[in-house]
């Protein structure tokens, strides 16, 4: 962590948040050890560590550390005016980092009535916060540091591609290198100057292109057992060490027909440091040529002014560039004949590794094509078309350049070199030196594309998803033509991966987005921008095929997954918006169909929105909305008011009360009374739903308890499981202690549970709810008949009511359908041992209906409309 922030600045950054945030604070890493010291005054940090004990604060940092469920807890301490929180920083479901916070609670403290809850009356502290401002710092510092954490990992994977594209570059640039200096060596080979001259220069190339101090080409007399420097080249560095044509002892270092290889930190043998003291080097590599029966030379390249050890490439370049001057030695000995330096030069272009073109340049009469050329271009060579390849990037009046190639027939990249020079017969040439680099442009593009796609699904990810969108962006404002962006996030998600397991939520995303991918017209403008979320960008090529694009995408959700063994239902919610906009960016455009995106979820999901300026206008009513939900949440959800709706058993005499369903209704401070279908789906979003349904189920048991104490012992109180409650791994243990905590009779709760949830994992649900009813609690299947389940389904869950949808009653009294179904689900009911309870009843025609069947349990707006506890025991507890 250390590599990633400095501790410095992080206390200097701590410093500054305890300071305006009014609390005092430290950090330790994931381990327990500390990153920071605590910020604030001396005497108050002292006096904190006083008052609180060092369990305390180890016992915290263990809540949030060992588990990992916990990102944030707060603790009370033995003085009602400290208050002792842990913030845990997470990346990648990692914990990084934990700060220990502590605050002082204004009014309190002492400061204001002069009663201090501390052993020390006359105390003040620097740093006082409110209650509510206190629980706002620690979601201050966990989003701040989490942000700031993501994007240093950001960073560091970003540096670390950029390292894989610089090494790529690397390579070719040295192959590049290596081409050139190849190319000037062979230049060397018509050079009508001396022997020795020629020879110093190919050194100095070698020399230069190596970064070596020496180079030298020994003569060996081996009927003598002495040697000679033919030609010597030497750093300007470094003063001269042998003489030239000096004859002296032979050392037997270079009595050898192998190539020998003495780098720095190499162990030396007697005979190998009498070599390195001869040559005054470090590191020594030497190479014999044999000159076919004509003598022996010996190519020796050293180092004397720092330790080095040779690369194989060193080894295997000044090998083959050995080979060319064993060529340029031969070609002179042959007395420079015109029959021999073309057949020697032939016999080097033909077994070098690149294609050699040879050109005439006034009369573009081709002298020479080596056998490589030969193989690979043999079709351009017949058609001519090969010097309209060549000559596409050459400079015009420069004596020498090189550029890069495509040839789109074959798919391949080629490196090309020029150099205009004298041919061997002394007319003025071009020389093409063609290199085939496909390879390494797969491999930088592969580097590209790993940059560019998401790991998992195989789509492209967000950083290409903007790169792309701002060019199609670009494109629609030149040509005046609309395109689209579709924004899909997919429902209930999460309950996918918390039923059934990561891998097979990562199934479902792979299976989505080959689906996604194989939908016509836009293959290549499918991003995966979130754990569940995708991008799909219609460009304005197919904006005319947009409603079917639409259409096919709801196709694919319109089926079940096969997951497990079992298929289960996954909608998605889509938000649509058009392009281009005047002025309009990659982010404001994503932002608007996120907007969109979440209209659709608020609507009920599994739908499509457009965007348009009236769902823009309410997006700020949403962040307001955030905002005040995440306060009520800090305030311990008492906003969150209960509401109970009596449910009437029509069977006994003046339809007596049995009970009620509860149903939550927010009573914003800020906003007002807000619905449920606005508020549920964002607490969904925002991951607030599952205590927000404990807090209903609690205040549920307490207010049925006092029914049940105020002389109506049989009153049960009906409650909704959210997906996400019933698929936490600890519900039952929530359940069984809510019981423990209100003392409410098991019998008198009923849990409600959604046809659609209790299908989706069938044994799941079984083994769940069956540890349920093992507390006593009453299961109820509510929305039946909107699902897919079927009746063996219902005698394979453990349930205690049927609750028929609604939407059966709206045409109860003149719909033969809808009165034979509720006639066939009582009976149904009835065979199995179960009650049956009808909701939605508003007129009298359709309770008059329900009268001649087996149906005993009923509710709706004819009987009472759902109200305040407070009003509900007035009329039905206090009054009976």
């Amino acid at each position: 962590m250390q590599n990633l922030i400095d501790g410095n600045v992080l206390k200097r950054w701590q410093d500054k948040f305890c300071s305006a945030a009014n609390v005092y604070a430290y950090c330790v890493d994931s381990e327990g050890q500390l990153v920071t010291q605590m910020s604030g005054r001396q005497p108050d940090t002292e006096q904190i560590r006083r008052l609180i004990p060092k369990e305390g604060f180890e016992g915290i940092y263990r809540r949030v550390a060992e588990d990992g469920l916990e990102e944030q807890a707060v603790e009370d301490t033995a003085f009602p005016c400290l208050r002792l929180a842990a913030v845990s920083v997470k990346v990648s479901d990692s914990i990084k980092l934990i700060w220990i916070v502590c605050g002082v609670l204004k009014g309190l403290s002492g400061e204001e009535d002069g009663q201090a809850s501390s052993p020390e009356p006359a105390y003040v502290y620097e740093y006082q916060v409110g209650e509510r401002e206190f629980y706002s710092a620690l979601d201050l510092l966990r989003d701040t540091m989490h942000t700031m954490l993501e994007i240093k990992y950001s960073m560091l994977d970003a540096k670390a591609e950029i390292r894989k594209v610089r090494y790529a570059e690397q390579e070719m640039n040295a192959a590049l290198k290596r081409s050139e200096t190849v190319a000037q060596i062979i230049k060397q080979l018509d050079n009508d100057k001396a022997i020795e001259k020629v020879l110093t220069d190919v050194l100095g190339i070698l020399g230069s292109y190596l970064n070596i101090s020496t180079a030298v080409i020994c003569r060996i007399h081996k009927e003598k057992n002495s040697m000679s420097a033919a030609a010597m080249w030497q750093d300007k560095k470094r003063a001269a060490g042998l003489v030239l044509h000096q004859e002296i002892s032979c050392p037997a270092i270079l009595q050898t027909e192998k190539v020998t290889v003495l780098s720095s930190d190499r162990l030396l043998s007697e005979k190998e440091q009498e070599g390195m003291r001869l040559f005054g080097t470090k590191a020594l590599i030497i190479i014999p040529i044999e000159l076919q029966g004509m003598g022996t030379l010996c190519a020796c390249f050293g180092e004397s002014r720092r330790e080095r050890r040779w690369q194989v490439e060193n080894v295997k370049f000044l090998n083959d560039a050995s080979r060319i001057i064993q060529d340029i030695v031969i070609n002179r000995i042959r007395k420079n004949s015109l029959t021999g330096s073309f057949v020697t030069l032939e016999t080097i272009l033909d077994n070098v590794g690149s294609s050699i073109y040879v050109r005439d340049t006034e009369t573009k009469e081709v002298l020479f094509a080596n056998r490589n050329l030969k193989n690979n271009f043999k079709g351009e060579l017949k058609d001519g078309s090969l010097d309209d390849i060549l000559e596409w990037g050459m400079v015009k009046d420069a004596r020498q350049g090189n550029y890069e190639i495509y040839h789109g027939e074959r798919e391949r990249w080629y490196d090309l070199y020029y150099t205009h020079m004298s041919w061997v017969d002394g007319r003025p040439v071009a020389l093409f030196a063609i290199y085939d680099i496909t390879d390494k442009k797969i491999y930088q593009k592969k580097i590209e594309q790993q940059a560019y796609t998401d790991f998992l699904t195989g789509l492209y990810n967000r950083f290409c998803c903007e790169r792309d969108l701002a060019d199609y962006i670009k494109n629609a404002e030149k040509s005046r033509k609309k395109g689209a962006l579709l924004y899909l996030d997919l429902d209930d998600f999460k309950h996918i991966n918390d039923g059934l397991g990561h891998q097979y939520g990562d199934i479902l995303l792979k299976t989505l987005s080959l689906n996604l991918r194989n939908i016509k017209g836009v293959e290549n403008t499918c991003y995966r921008v979130g754990g569940d979320e995708f991008i799909i960008i219609v460009p304005p090529s197919g904006y005319r095929n947009l409603e079917r694009i639409i259409a096919d995408i709801r196709k694919v959700f319109s089926k079940p997954w096969f997951l497990k063994d079992a298929d289960y239902y996954c909608t998605m919610s889509m938000g649509v918006v058009e392009f281009p906009e005047e002025k309009e960016s990659v982010h404001e455009l994503i932002k608007k169909a996120d907007i969109a995106m979440y209209e659709a979820k608020k609507l009920g999901k599994n739908r499509v929105a457009r965007y348009s300026s009236r769902i823009g206008s309410t997006s700020n009513r949403r962040l307001d909305m955030e905002k005040n939900m995440r306060d009520a949440a800090a305030d311990g959800y008492k906003e969150f008011v209960v509401y109970f709706q009596p449910i009437i058993d029509i069977q006994l005499p003046d339809t007596p009360c049995t009970g009620a369903e509860a149903l939550v209704r927010w009573n914003s401070k800020e906003l007002g009374f807000i619905s449920p279908a606005e508020f549920i789906p964002l607490a969904e979003y925002l991951g607030l739903i599952n205590p927000i349904g404990s807090h209903v189920l609690k205040e549920a048991c307490i207010h049925c308890k006092a029914w049940n104490d105020k002389g109506h012992p049989n009153y049960k109180v009906n409650v909704n499981l959210s997906v996400v409650q019933l698929l936490q791994t600890d519900i039952v243990e929530t359940i069984a202690d809510t019981l423990r905590e209100t003392g409410i009779n098991p019998r008198n709760l009923t849990l409600e549970v959604t046809e659609s949830l209790a299908i989706n994992d069938m044994e799941c649900m079984k083994e769940i709810l069956g540890r349920i009813k093992k507390l006593g609690v009453r299961i109820a299947l509510d929305d039946f008949g909107t699902g897919y389940s079927s009746l063996n389904h219902i005698r394979e869950i453990p349930l205690d009511v049927i609750k028929v949808d609604q939407s059966f009653v709206q045409d109860l009294a003149m719909d033969a359908y809808s009165q034979s179904f509720i006639r066939m689900v009582a009976e149904l009911a009835d065979a199995i041992g179960v009650s049956i309870c009808v909701e939605g009843i508003e007129e009298k025609e359709q309770y008059k209906v329900l009268e001649g069947m087996k149906v005993r349990l009923v509710q709706g707006f004819y009987f009472d409309k759902p109200m305040p506890g407070e009003e509900f025991e007035k009329k039905y507890v206090d009054s009976r």
